[in-house]
């Protein structure tokens, strides 16, 4: 198996090396770079091209939100996938993070095992939302992610795509519930799931299950009240 090929974007030397002695202990997985500053990740990004960047939000020259925007945002042409890690003390930046194009979010005292587990879970095409905090990180801050978008006939059509039980298993992501949670709750099988979301996101040409949650806000599906 070709080995998931990660570059570490972290200004603090001590949390960089440790990110690169836990990854680099797994069998599937290379580092192929370090960088301390936005610019580097951004040029080390595009040079190295990795399966999987893990970003750090502060950081000097360009911050995370920017860096990320340049590799996976809208317009990019070959998007880099990126795994941004935070603190709670952050949090107010985890949806600008999200929105620039992240497809996904960690906390930085997560366990090694969850940090290897969520590259796999990235460089698998597969997006990184912990389900316990999405609605407090996301809803907390519904009304950025909720312009003047909401309820204008742009969103009324892209809902219309959607059957019935699709948008109700959008609701249900954007409330933060796992593929298996969703079953339980809407009485079908896993497999069953995994088709509605992916239908969800070909349908309203979204690249991820975190794009669906920013979209469900955007328009008003749910709120940080649900």
């Amino acid at each position: 198996m070709t080995p998931i090929r990660v570059l570490v974007c972290e200004d603090q030397e001590l949390v960089r090396t440790g990110y690169v002695t836990i990854f680099a202990a797994q069998p599937d997985l290379e580092v192929v770079g370090e960088a301390a500053d936005g610019r580097a990740a951004v040029e080390a990004a595009g040079r190295l091209r990795p399966d999987v960047v893990v970003m750090d939000i502060r950081m000097p020259l360009l911050d995370g939100i920017e860096a990320t925007r340049l590799l996976a945002g809208p317009g990019v042409a070959d998007p880099v996938k990126v795994l941004v890690v935070t603190t709670f003390n952050l949090d107010e930046y985890v949806y600008e993070a999200l929105r620039a194009g992240a497809s996904g979010f960690l906390l930085k005292d997560s366990a090694p095992r969850e940090l290897v587990d969520g590259i796999r879970t990235i460089a698998a095409g597969e997006s990184l939302l912990a389900p316990a905090v999405t609605r407090q990180l996301v809803g907390r801050f519904a009304d950025r992610i909720r312009p003047a978008e909401v309820h204008t006939p742009a969103a009324t059509q892209a809902l219309s795509l959607l059957a019935p039980r699709e948008t109700e298993a959008l609701k249900l992501i954007a409330e933060g519930l796992s593929n298996a949670e969703i079953a339980d709750r809407m009485v079908l099988s896993r497999e069953t799931v995994k088709t509605y979301v992916s239908r969800i996101l070909t349908k309203l040409d979204l690249r991820d299950r975190v794009q669906a949650v920013v979209f469900a806000y955007r328009v008003g599906l749910v709120t940080a009240q649900a």
